[in-house]
């Protein structure tokens, strides 16, 4: 063969070979996009008459008012919503979260308890609590839900680390909450079984955005907790609220297992966990937690849409989903 030809055919082979793997690639990459939202990606339609809008909200809590801000879908609402509670100090307040969800028809409201990142008053892990009640209460509000386009029967809560704790107590006694999802959440409850010097030094770097604490001042109220401040004493109140529980490589994992068996022991059915290999934050697995907090809240939509009239069963079986 001459070499003129050689590499004629060398040639062609090598633009076959380019464009198969193109194609696998692109096949490849639509199929891995099935899974993602069409939201982590994509902006909704414009709606000139009901445009989506950021409006910052002071929400009336114990004589004082806590700073928000509530992300509005666009389109005709009300809208369903995820209420966001961030963790200890929330240095990570998921706000990208909030936009990926309002791109997928959600309101979402974010906000600051008290003590916290501008919030007036003194930080309390026991009025974070109180805070949490004040805000339901204000979405729930006839004026607010209509100037915000709330649907007050369809809230989410999702809290990460600390704000997991408050959310898990919140829902075990809120039953209006459509649902529940948990970021990395940690019992607070349980650190209380910590010696207090350890304590301190966990708590070391966490006081810069709060105000009117000292490390030693939060493992004492911690250490003064009661027992009813664990999960695992919220999980008969949650047994018929969803919840979509997201653990990653941190060392708080087991709370939230702990709390998944201990409410399908009380008869719930609608528990998901799902496990990833990330850190406490999920730094570099920011699109799966956005399209995996999604689905979710899709699925969330349809099966409650799908639910017969006066039913109080949760619409979603028990999943323990590893990955």
């Amino acid at each position: 063969m001459a070499i003129g030809a050689e590499q004629q055919v060398n040639g062609d082979g090598m633009r076959l070979y380019i464009l198969l793997f193109l194609s696998f690639a692109l096949l490849g990459g639509m199929m891995s996009s099935q899974s993602v939202p069409a939201a982590i990606f994509t902006d909704p339609a414009a709606d000139p008459l009901h445009p989506a809008r950021t409006i910052a909200v002071h929400i009336p809590t114990h004589g004082v008012q806590i700073n928000g801000i509530t992300y509005q879908a666009s389109g005709v609402g009300p809208h369903p919503t995820l209420v966001i509670f961030h963790g200890l100090p929330g240095n990570e307040k998921l706000l990208d979260l909030a936009q990926a969800v309002r791109r997928a028809g959600w309101n979402s409201v974010a906000f600051n308890y008290r003590g916290s990142w501008g919030s007036p008053g003194a930080f309390r892990f026991s009025q974070n609590l109180e805070d949490a009640e004040a805000v339901l209460a204000y979405l729930r509000d006839p004026a607010n839900a209509a100037r915000l386009s709330v649907d007050a029967h369809r809230i989410v809560l999702a809290g990460h680390s600390m704000g997991g704790w408050v959310v898990v107590h919140t829902a075990a006694h809120d039953h209006g909450l459509m649902g529940v999802i948990l970021i990395s959440a940690a019992d607070v409850g349980k650190q209380g079984d910590l010696p207090h010097d350890d304590l301190v030094a966990l708590l070391a770097g966490c006081t810069g955005a709060l105000a009117g604490v000292s490390p030693e001042s939060m493992a004492d109220e911690i250490h003064g907790l009661s027992k009813a401040s664990r999960f695992e004493n919220a999980a008969a109140g949650l047994s018929q609220t969803p919840l979509l529980a997201l653990t990653a490589e941190d060392g708080f994992a087991p709370d939230a297992d702990a709390l998944a068996h201990a409410i399908t022991a009380q008869g719930g059915r609608g528990v998901t966990v799902t496990h990833v290999a990330t850190d406490h934050n999920w730094s570099d697995h920011r699109i799966a937690l956005e399209s995996t907090v999604i689905n979710w809240l899709e699925g969330l939509s349809q099966q409650s849409a799908e639910r017969p009239l006066g039913s109080s069963a949760p619409p979603q079986a028990s999943v323990a989903r590893r990955r």
